[in-house]
């Protein structure tokens, strides 16, 4: 404890230093540090927060907002640049900010524009220097005044053309722009490309929205507008005088293979289904790009390009040219690990194969192949064997809707993928012989955004087989009065799951990504529900069919679970500026089981702590309620549960180079829905709850490679459910490194 002190107070003393380095050695002579930026307004109305983009200059950046440490580590490099150790330190450095009055002057007048443009028209903006000894403040006073608002709004179309499409029946162009409205150039300029992406999708492939133009007269007085926009004829820059805005068609597509032979390597009919490019129709923007979404989902092609030509015979023709370029059919991939249980050493080695073109129609076949091996000792009671354990899986992805009944328009609307799997997985233990099947027949699809993602579990099947449990463990944990666990033994006899699921993700962002972004404010929101064994409780309620003697009814002479499950997932992050965020993240969960269950499967329980939930507890470490573990051989059983919730705020910073730090803050914890006696404490109480969240803070840091993050996070606990006494209820005031702190390395985001 004593060391973790001393390298705590080390850390800190030196983050004092760095922060105390003086950076005025570095300076140009006359040269002043920018040392803050602030925009202030003097109307309530106008948020200052949105001009923070227009800022030319901005001062050393700082971690977790409070400390310039970047500036500070490059002070220590000295002045002499050639030394190796000097550039390195520089190199994950930040050199000081030299104020710069011209760049102070374009900001000033970047401000005062963007501020004209929201329709403050006599705004101004006041910029004043403040200096201290080397270092210089700025401070911009937004003087905005009255905005002006928009008395009366037309529209002249000068093509007769564009002018009856967009007065079409049941077509009918919308404009956002009304009288009355707030006169915002933002605005006209968004309402430009609203149109050109209309016109985009009715055959207009030339225009662009250099065509509208708006026309303001400001000198009606009253701080009032008159609005005029105009959609002109088209021309171009080589051309003299201007003609009609021309409709264009699709002619026939021109599909180029982009192999050594040009021979299609991928059957015409599926790349055909993924072309919304038809003959005949007018040409939409929104069809090529749709084109390019689902032929970019067909595994078995790498890259897509289209072109347009007019066509020589008639000039309201576009021939599309499509060039497919392939993927790499066959990959193979070897996963050696190694492995350290409790001192027990042991290995796994995984062979995966892919084929992305297996029909020539883009399916995806996959085989896994996974073999373990842990050498046991000191199991007292138990013959003398190693773990082993083998396991194949393998499954077939198509990239379409495989279902009956589905109209055309439903399968052109979205983007699916249907699949089928299959695994076998066997494990020896000297305790017990376990064997698990799993067949899974799902969907999923999603928008041409790629921002809703959907999956359905159409039919999920999960055999557990337990074909031996050793004597001793049986009487141990199984069978014996004393010691019995009811949890423990659900987890141990044979098992039939036949669920059905479905399930739904939803990003402000495109869902492909999973890098830190300190640039935008993003949310995230995950559902699913889940349930199994109706069916077959019917079938046996419709025929009477006979119990076992528990009075559970079965399938092959196996019970079958019976259960609801469902689950809520929110976060979202908010930007700070270029450098720091903030991420909040809220996650429910509740599992009932019912009718032919009394106990929720193992697989299908809750766990609390970890690196994805209360930090400050080890994986299964944490919960139900306020039980406390008091058994550590089994205890991974017990502190499981049917209700989770969540609750995180992390603070995000970039530090240097590719390392991100986080501070965060987490709670949360398991309950049960049933009381149990191996789990006393643990059942959800309405009046008790809120009084067993448990509360933990730490730090991390991300390795962040912008296409995958590692992760490490070192969370302590600050509240304990468990205890009741002061001392061990808040670890916060009472802290114990070596009990209350737990560190978790992971891949990716916690949220």
């Amino acid at each position: 404890m004593k060391r973790v002190v001393y390298a705590f107070a080390g850390t800190m003393l030196a983050v004092l230093l760095l922060q105390a380095c003086s950076a005025s050695r570095l300076l140009p002579e006359d040269g002043y540090l920018l040392d803050r930026v602030v925009i202030r307004s003097d109307s309530a109305s106008l948020s200052p927060a949105p001009l923070q983009g227009y800022i030319r200059q901005h001062p050393n950046s700082k971690w977790f907002s409070l400390m310039k440490v970047p500036l500070g580590i490059y002070c220590l490099s000295g002045r002499d640049s050639t030394k190796r150790i000097n550039r390195f330190v520089r190199r994950i450095g930040e050199a000081p900010v030299v104020y710069d009055s011209r760049l102070a002057q374009k900001t000033r007048q970047n401000i005062e524009s963007a501020v004209q443009n929201l329709g403050y028209l006599d705004a101004d903006v006041e910029m004043q220097e403040r200096r201290h000894k080397h270092k210089v403040g700025l401070l911009y006073q937004i003087h905005p005044r009255e905005r002006y608002s928009v008395r009366l709004m037309q529209i002249d179309v000068q093509d007769r053309g564009v002018d009856s499409v967009m007065r079409r029946e049941g077509d009918r162009y919308h404009t956002m722009l009304e009288s009355g409205m707030d006169f915002d150039l933002n605005r006209l300029d968004a309402e430009r490309s609203r149109l050109s992406s209309y016109l985009l999708n009715r055959g207009y492939y030339r225009f662009h929205k250099d065509f509208v133009h708006f026309e303001a007269d400001t000198t009606i007085g009253r701080r009032r507008v008159d609005l005029q926009m105009q959609v002109r004829p088209y021309h171009s820059g080589t051309q003299i005088g201007l003609r009609p805005h021309q409709q264009y068609r699709v002619g026939a597509v021109d599909y180029r293979y982009e192999t050594e032979d040009g021979r299609p390597f991928v059957r015409s009919r599926v790349i055909r289904n993924a072309t919304e490019l038809h003959a005949g129709d007018l040409y939409r923007e929104s069809d090529v790009q749709d084109t390019y979404a689902r032929l970019m989902r067909l595994g078995a092609v790498q890259s897509v390009n289209i072109r347009f030509a007019e066509s020589a015979q008639d000039s309201t023709m576009l021939r599309p040219q499509i060039s497919l370029f392939p993927s790499k059919r066959n990959t193979f991939n070897v996963e050696p690990q190694g492995t350290n249980s409790a001192g027990d050493f042991g290995a796994a080695l995984s062979l995966s194969y892919q084929n992305r073109n297996t029909f020539r129609g883009s399916e995806a076949f996959n085989v896994k192949l996974r073999g373990a091996f842990e050498a046991i000792k000191g199991l007292s009671g138990y013959i003398d064997q190693d773990y082993i354990e083998y396991g194949a899986e393998m499954g077939l992805a198509f990239p379409d809707f495989r279902f009956p009944f589905l109209s055309e328009q439903f399968r052109h609307a979205v983007l699916a993928t249907s699949e089928v799997s299959l695994m076998f997985d066997l494990q020896d233990r000297p305790e017990f012989h376990r064997r698990v099947v799993t067949a899974a027949w799902r969907y999923r699809w999603s928008g041409s955004d790629r921002r809703r993602q959907n999956r359905v579990d159409l039919l999920d099947l999960d055999y557990v087989f337990m074909p031996w449990i050793s004597s001793t463990f049986r009487e141990r944990y199984l069978d014996n009065p004393t010691s019995r666990n009811a949890i423990l033994r659900y987890i141990y006899e044979d098992l039939f799951i036949m669920k059905w699921g479905y399930s739904f993700t939803y990003s402000s962002q495109l869902l492909n990504g999973a890098s830190l972004n300190y640039g935008t404010n993003a949310y995230t929101l995950r559902g699913g529900i889940e349930t199994s064994g109706n069916l077959l409780y019917g079938i046996s309620q419709l025929f009477h069919t006979a119990s076992n003697k528990k009075g559970q009814y079965t399938l092959f002479n196996i019970a079958y679970a019976q259960y609801v499950k469902g689950d809520f997932d929110f976060s979202k992050s908010f930007r700070i500026d270029a450098r720091n965020s903030l991420a909040l993240h809220f996650g429910f969960g509740i599992a009932y089981p019912y009718g032919n269950t009394t106990i929720l499967p193992y697989e299908k329980r809750y766990f609390s702590g970890g690196a994805n939930s209360v930090r400050g507890w080890s994986v299964r470490g944490l919960g139900p309620g306020s039980f406390q573990g008091t058994d550590g051989r089994i205890d991974f059983i017990n502190q499981t549960g049917d209700m989770k919730l969540d609750m995180n705020v992390e603070y995000r910073s970039h530090l240097f180079w590719k390392l991100d730090g986080a501070f965060f803050v987490d709670g949360g914890n398991i309950w049960t829905l049933r009381e149990y006696a191996e789990q006393p404490g643990g059942q959800f109480r309405p009046d008790k709850f809120y009084k067993q969240i448990a509360v933990a803070y730490g730090l991390g840091l991300r390795l962040n490679f912008d296409y995958f993050i590692l992760r490490l996070d070192g969370g302590m606990k600050a509240i304990h459910p468990a205890y009741t006494d002061t001392r061990h209820h808040y670890p916060l005031l009472y802290p114990d490194f070596g009990r209350d702190f737990n560190l978790h390395f992971a891949v990716g985001l916690p949220f």
